[in-house]
């Protein structure tokens, strides 16, 4: 329902956003032929609200409505920081009115009692937060993940398919604990996750390059605060006890600190690649004695094309290291045989770096069989490859020449700037 709801208003909501004037601004560095309208996160709105109506309604999930004040709190917490990011799109607000923002949504969700309440410590055990301490660690946790999120949104497709991937295995743990180990208080966790998806899923086809529309700051930030959620939901509904339980009773005490941990271990594996290049990001501007919220054309997937990747190639290779450490983390958790996953990781990371270091790689057909392959297709190959070269050309060309830039909204456009634009963070 959420996918389906989000897509089908995200063609409305981009005639909207036209007519509002919440367009991507043409600059002189700029190759895109067209504005680019934004507020895409208002169908991500859209469908949050009928995923979570949806879901009241239903037998089992519905309990969760009457049972915790989850819903609502993310609910109001989300309203908070997509009117925010609305805002955003139209005005472009300063980046400390937004960051404020985010410490209101997450003061709103706290207020509801919708926060961590306690912290496993290695050889101390499950230490119980005070208020303060537990209001503290999730205003933290919210506007890290909001910013790590909103710092990736830098390609067409990039934050919403890596946000999906992070949702999706965070569903695949909490549906576990729900359903394999009887922890109803999982549940929150297991819809928000399903939303979130949803959400993800319903968007990306309107948003893949050649995009129709940018999520902007109302999505980013949104998709950011609902990606946190789980995580609070857990920490705060589920005792660490009965996560550790899963482990087994002949499980070392090694492996028993592994699901111990899991549900404040996830979102950080969920937003790694995310929260590296915002670190990376804030420390490489403070060094140049720049503004930590200034422009810069250095974030990984700028790396990454600087290294010969397309943008479609360079989404996917982000898609690939995003779920080897999602669904590597979850594996760790939930299966026995630890040494079996881990040689799975390892092979997932080989094939990771040879993806990573051959971006121009693609297997050619040798000349004896060229005239096996059909004509149009024949053709349709040596087209793509003479577009890639020419696009990596453009990318690498000096001053003058055109390259990939990030618009407004973090976003690109299918077409390549100046080498030395700067992109206009969301962060």
């Amino acid at each position: 329902m959420t996918a389906g709801v989000t897509y089908v208003l995200t063609g409305p909501v981009r005639k909207f956003a036209i007519a509002a004037g919440a367009m991507t601004a043409i600059r002189e560095r700029d190759v895109h032929k067209e504005p680019t309208p934004r507020l895409g996160g208002i169908a991500m709105f859209g469908g949050l609200c009928a995923g979570l109506l949806v879901a009241e309604h239903l037998t089992k999930i519905g309990q969760i409505f009457s049972d915790t004040s989850d819903v609502r709190a993310l609910l109001s917490g989300a309203a908070v920081v997509w009117v925010i990011g609305v805002m955003d799109d139209k005005w472009d607000l300063d980046a400390l009115v937004k960051l404020g923002g985010q410490m209101v949504a997450a003061g709103v969700m706290v207020l509801q009692g919708f926060k961590i309440l306690w912290l496993p410590i290695p050889g101390v055990g499950t230490v119980l937060l005070t208020s303060f301490q537990g209001t503290l660690l999730t205003v933290v946790l919210v506007v890290a993940t909001v910013n790590a999120v909103n710092f990736v949104d830098g390609l067409n497709g990039l934050a919403a398919g890596m946000v999906c991937i992070a949702a999706l295995a965070f569903f695949v743990y909490a549906y576990r604990l729900w359903y394999g180990y009887n922890l109803e208080a999982a549940a929150p966790a297991a819809l928000f996750s399903a939303v979130l998806v949803g959400m993800c899923l319903g968007y990306l086809p309107h948003n893949m390059t050649p995009a129709r529309i940018f999520m902007g700051d109302s999505g980013a930030l949104l998709l950011g605060l609902v990606l946190s959620a789980p995580s609070i939901s857990l920490a705060g509904q589920v005792d660490p006890d009965n996560i550790a339980a899963q482990a087994g009773s002949g499980a070392s005490a090694t492996l028993k600190l592994l699901p111990f941990y899991i549900p404040l271990v996830l979102p950080l594996a969920m937003v790694a690649i995310p929260l590296a290049d915002m670190v990376m990001a804030v420390v490489r501007r403070t060094l140049a004695g720049r503004s930590p919220f200034s422009a810069d054309k250095k974030h990984l997937h700028h790396r990454l094309l600087e290294l010969g990747h397309s943008e479609t190639r360079a989404v996917l290779v982000m898609y690939f290291w995003s779920a080897v450490l999602c669904f590597g983390t979850v594996a760790l958790s939930v299966r026995s045989g630890k040494r079996e996953v881990l040689l799975v990781l390892v092979a997932a990371v080989a094939v990771g770096v040879g993806i990573l270091l051959l971006p121009r790689w693609s297997p050619r057909v040798p000349r004896w069989m060229e005239r096996f392959v059909p004509p149009r297709y024949r053709a349709s190959r040596h087209h793509g490859r003479h577009a890639r070269d020419g696009a990596v050309a453009d990318y690498r060309r000096p001053s003058g020449a055109t390259a990939v830039t990030s618009l407004s909204d973090g976003e690109t456009s299918s077409e390549l700037p100046q080498p030395e634009s700067e992109p206009h963070p969301h962060g």
